[in-house]
C-alpha cells in the first residue's frame, strides 16, 4: 500500500469538485471561511476553476471534472487534494480520467459521499492510501468539531486514536449565514449485532453504499483482485448510507455477498444512515442483520462514519484496529 506525503506547514491543499460544485451565498460563505480557516493554519489552498459552478448537479462535464483533478495531481506545489463537495453524478467523470497521472503522482485524495466513486477506486485500483472524511465546505464552520481537528492531525501524519464522539447531529438544521457548527442533539450509541465486545483487525475499505452499489461490476470494480491481495490481512469493510431504502439496502448487501466480496473479512461497520426508510417496516438494521449475520463475523451499526454528523477519519487502504463495547468505540490506524 502506497501512503502519501503528510502535510506540512505552507504546504499547498489543491480543492476541487469532481461531483457538485459550491453555489448560492450561504454555501460560498462557508467555503471562503474554510479556505481562511486554513489560511491561519499556514496552509495555502489553490481552487481549481469550476469548483464554484453547478449545472444540474455537476460543477462542468465529466472531462473537465477530470482534467482538473488531474492538474492537481500534476502540481507539485499540491501534497492534498480535497473534494469540494458531494453530489450525484462523479462516476461519470471515472471514464474519462487518466489514473496514470494519479499512480504516478500519489497524493492524498479525501472526500466522502459521492467522492466514493474516486477513492474507492483509487485505493482498489491503484494500492494508494485514500482518505473518506469531510469535504472541503464543512471546514467553513468557525468553530472546528474535533472531527474536523482530527482529521487534520491524521493528514499531518499524527496516527492519533479517534474515539466516538459523545453527541451526533440527528438532523441537519437550515445554516443562516454559513460559518455555522453541528446541532449535536443526540447521545452517540455504537451498537453490535452478534456480541457484547468487539474488536476487529484488519485493513480496511469502503464508502458510501449508494455509490459502491452502482460500481459494483463496472471495469473500475477490482474488489475480488484487491481483497485477494490483502486476505491474509484480513477485509475490514465499512460501509454508510446515503439514500437507500432497507429493501435496496438488502439487495445490495446480498449483492456484494454473493460476488464474494466478503470473502476474508474480519468484520464490518456501518455508519448512521442519512435516510431510513422502508415499504415493508424493515430497519436498516434489520437489513444488515437478514443479509450479513449468517456470515458469523463481527458487525457494528450506528457508528460515527459517514453522512450523519460528525464522522471519523477512515484510512481506505490502512490497518486498522476497531473496538466497539458499552456503545462507545475507538479507531487506530497503522501504515503498513
Amino acid at each position: 500500500m502506497i501512503y502519501p506525503q503528510f502535510l506540512k506547514s505552507n504546504d499547498y491543499i489543491g480543492v476541487t469538485a469532481p461531483s457538485d460544485g459550491i453555489v448560492g451565498k450561504i454555501d460560498t460563505y462557508r467555503l471562503d471561511n474554510a479556505i481562511k480557516k486554513f489560511n491561519k493554519m499556514n496552509y495555502k489552498i489553490k481552487e481549481t476553476k469550476n469548483v464554484r459552478k453547478s449545472i444540474q448537479g455537476k460543477s462542468a462535464s465529466s472531462r473537465e471534472q477530470a482534467r482538473e483533478l488531474e492538474s492537481l495531481y500534476e502540481d507539485e506545489q499540491i501534497k492534498c487534494i480535497i473534494c469540494a463537495s458531494g453530489g450525484d453524478f462523479l462516476l461519470e467523470m471515472l471514464s474519462e480520467v487518466n489514473f496514470d497521472i494519479i499512480k504516478n503522482n500519489p497524493k492524498w485524495l479525501q472526500g466522502y459521499s459521492d467522492p466514493t466513486g474516486l477513492l474507492y477506486t483509487i485505493t482498489t485500483n491503484l494500492d494508494i492510501a485514500t482518505i473518506y472524511a469531510d469535504n472541503f465546505k464543512s471546514f467553513g464552520m468557525e468553530k472546528w468539531h474535533k472531527s474536523l481537528e482530527n482529521n487534520i492531525k491524521i493528514l499531518e501524519g499524527n496516527l492519533i486514536k479517534q474515539d466516538s464522539f459523545r453527541k451526533y447531529e440527528s438532523s441537519r438544521k437550515e445554516k443562516i449565514i454559513g460559518n455555522e457548527g453541528y446541532y449535536l442533539d443526540k447521545n452517540v450509541k455504537w451498537e453490535n449485532l452478534n456480541c457484547d465486545d468487539i474488536r476487529i483487525k484488519g485493513r480496511i475499505i469502503g464508502g458510501c453504499l449508494d455509490i459502491l452499489a452502482e460500481l459494483f461490476g463496472t471495469r473500475f470494480d477490482k474488489t475480488k483482485e484487491y481483497i485477494n491481495k490483502y486476505k491474509n490481512d484480513g477485509i475490514v469493510w465499512y460501509f454508510e448510507n446515503c439514500e437507500m431504502s432497507s429493501e435496496n439496502v438488502i439487495r445490495t448487501l446480498w449483492k456484494f455477498k454473493d460476488n464474494g466480496w466478503f470473502n476474508y473479512t474480519s468484520g464490518i461497520i456501518f455508519g448512521r444512515s442519512a435516510i431510513e426508510r422502508s415499504y415493508y417496516e424493515l430497519s436498516f438494521k434489520d437489513a444488515v442483520s437478514r443479509m450479513l449475520l449468517d456470515l458469523n463475523i463481527p458487525i457494528i451499526i450506528n457508528a460515527d462514519i459517514g453522512h450523519v454528523s460528525p464522522r471519523m477519519t477512515i484510512i481506505n487502504g490502512a490497518l486498522c484496529d476497531i473496538v466497539s463495547k458499552d456503545g462507545k468505540g475507538q479507531i487506530i490506524f497503522e501504515f503498513k
